[in-house]
């Protein structure tokens, strides 16, 4: 079957075939014959950039469908059934949002290979020679290791395991095959904590050839967006978070990693004089700085790592999740899609901290709470698909802006691909200063002054003696909805860790807990407000807050519409406004959860090399 992978854009096409994880394309540029100019070099760099910029698998909806696995957010829209088994226990790997990113997940560990075996070579060749790389080259190299693991972390995160009901995951690395790769399905490694050990090697090479966040300041602006040490550092960090809850001993590299962050300091001896104090990491002062659409706000010194969009003018290009989280059709104004929205766990998680705390504020937002949408002062309510009196602040700055379509804010594509100008973190620096707490409490020792630096730039008093039930809340709290830091991987990675103070247990109750919707009845009731939004005239009206529209059909929803609402006995009006369950079956937790199955197509494909994790079927069938 045909492949094709066009290097000159970054929106590369790629389709597959039926060999297990065979995305090793056809027609490949030789080495001989590619990457004979910085142009080719930064050409092959954008194909593995790709998913990131485009596409629903990777860092779109079939990557935030798990994040629903707790309670904390719930799927906004009726998705199918292989959405709803992600938030019941019940996968079986064949379902949108864990075949979809395995597929290309690989995909793009085989592009990062490639170029990596590519420029390792020329950069070996002119260090030979005694010739100095080029920065493009270098930093194209260092790229690629940090893409390559990048994405083996994801995949490792997700399938792998280090105990008897389950191995590592399959990689090679091409470099490792001195005359070149055979094209052999990737051995599955005996533990995952052999992927981590290459990840980590990986991480430790972009550390060498990249550059620091100062340098693309001061020296490369363009380049802004692109990993850099900092990137590399913090994904580290977080590598040896995820192995450490099979691994303890790496609790102690979680630190070390944070501290280098937080030094700006990757290389002992090494000297970089004004540089230093700007590449060292710490929290902005105002949390809502970190989810603006101003991108000279951007690159701050919270900034890690994320996916920068622009917004408008291109269709295909930017972050999707902000529209992702707008009510669906936009209230007559935008086609947001409204596929995920909070909870009352979660209004009840934050309202720990205070009923007007900053997180909560900015994180959701409540019936009647004002915002602005459209250039228009609003009170928050939803008229479409499921209700659950919540809905997700973090990322709707761009929708504030009067016609924010034609500023640039917001794409034109509303219908097909509803990215905004924003900073989608992957990694963050308090992320980081949270793993680093948590490590410390993990060995034995005291994160208090970890947790209380990220509560205190939150305005919120400071605590005592903190153990893993404060990590759980402060993660919880401090990086919802961030589905890059991954609430769902923070509570299987608890599951199956030896979790001092109470993480375990909460995590646990999270996981077989039934996420809290608001039970309306429907819309169409002569008593109930409009709730379209738009004026007679075609302008955008500020509502009041709606408080009787519907909920789909997830076991609270009223089938008999088109009756008015006197027709609604009593018992069923005495329901409304209460917070009932959303989901009206979910499973019970078992240890085989903590990885996920691979899907069935790859055990069949492997010719009995990929062994299915334990606790699921070989087929899946």
């Amino acid at each position: 079957m045909k492949k094709l992978i066009i290097f000159a854009i970054a929106l590369a096409s790629l389709t597959s075939c039926a060999k297990f994880l065979d995305v090793k394309p056809e027609g490949i540029p030789t080495n001989d014959n590619y990457f004979q100019s910085d142009y080719q070099i930064n050409n092959a760099i954008k194909s593995i950039y790709s998913p990131m910029a485009d596409g629903d698998d990777c860092f779109g909806r079939n990557t935030v469908w798990v994040e629903c696995l707790g309670t904390q957010m719930v799927v906004g829209r009726n998705s199918g059934d292989w959405s709803k088994e992600l938030t019941t226990l019940k996968w079986n790997g064949d379902e949108f949002g864990l075949k979809n990113p395995f597929e290309w997940y690989y995909k793009f560990i085989e592009r990062s290979n490639w170029i990596v075996d590519a420029l390792l070579k020329q950069v070996n060749a002119n260090d030979a020679a005694g010739k100095e790389s080029s920065y493009v080259l270098k930093r194209a190299l260092g790229e690629a290791y940090f893409l390559r693991a990048f994405f083996h972390l994801q995949v490792a995160n997700w399938y792998g395991r280090d105990d008897d009901m389950g191995k590592g995951v399959p990689f090679v690395r091409y470099e490792d095959f001195p005359n070149g790769y055979d094209n052999s399905i990737p051995t599955q490694q005996e533990h995952v904590s052999d992927n981590y050990r290459m990840i980590i090697e990986d991480l430790d090479n972009a550390l060498k050839y990249l550059p620091y966040l100062s340098e693309y300041v001061k020296d490369h602006p363009e380049d802004l967006g692109r990993p850099q040490k900092q990137a590399a550092m913090a994904i580290k960090a977080r590598a040896y978070a995820y192995w450490a809850n099979w691994k303890p001993e790496h609790w102690d590299d979680v630190i070390t990693c944070v501290n280098a962050l937080e030094g700006g300091e990757f290389t002992a001896g090494e000297f970089r004089g004004e540089f230093k104090d700007s590449d060292k990491r710490a929290l902005v002062a105002d949390f809502n700085e970190l989810f603006t659409d101003e991108i000279s706000k951007w690159w701050n010194s919270e900034y890690c790592w994320s996916i920068p969009s622009n917004g408008g003018f291109n269709d295909r290009v930017g972050a999707e999740f902000p529209g992702l989280t707008l009510e669906n059709k936009g209230y007559g104004v935008y086609n947001g899609w409204g596929s995920f929205k909070a909870t009352n766990d979660a209004y009840e998680e934050f309202k720990k901290d205070g009923d007007d705390n900053t997180r909560m504020k900015r994180s959701i937002l409540k019936y009647g709470q004002e915002w602005t949408y459209a250039g228009n002062q609003m009170k928050y309510y939803s008229s479409a698909d499921i209700e659950t009196g919540f809905g997700i602040n973090k990322w709707l700055e761009p929708f504030k802006h009067p016609d924010f379509i034609n500023a640039g804010y917001v794409n034109e594509a509303g219908g097909s691909w509803v990215s905004a100008r924003v900073n989608y973190h992957i990694i963050r620096f308090a992320d980081c200063l949270l793993l680093r707490a948590e490590a410390k409490i993990m060995k034995g020792g005291n994160g208090d002054a970890d947790i209380n630096t990220v509560r205190g730039r939150a305005n919120l008093s400071p605590k005592n003696g903190c153990n893993m039930a404060e990590i759980y809340h402060e993660r919880y709290c401090e990086l919802a909805y961030e589905p890059m830091a991954s609430h769902a991987t923070d509570l299987r990675r608890w599951m199956h860790s030896d979790s001092k103070g109470g993480a375990k247990a909460l995590a646990k109750v999270e996981l077989e807990s039934h996420p809290q919707a608001l039970y309306h009845v429907w819309r169409d009731w002569p008593e109930s407000p409009e709730g379209r939004g738009i004026k007679d005239d075609g302008t955008l009206k500020a509502l009041g807050p709606v408080m009787n529209p519907t909920i789909d059909g997830k076991g609270l929803e009223s089938t008999r519409k088109g009756l008015n609402y006197t027709e609604i006995d009593d018992t069923e009006k005495g329901k409304i406004g209460d917070y009932q369950n959303y989901q009206g079956e979910k499973g019970t937790w078992d240890d085989h959860l903590a990885a996920y199955p691979y899907p069935s197509k790859q055990i069949t494909n492997s010719a009995g090399r990929l062994q299915q994790n334990g606790g699921y079927s070989k087929s899946n069938e």
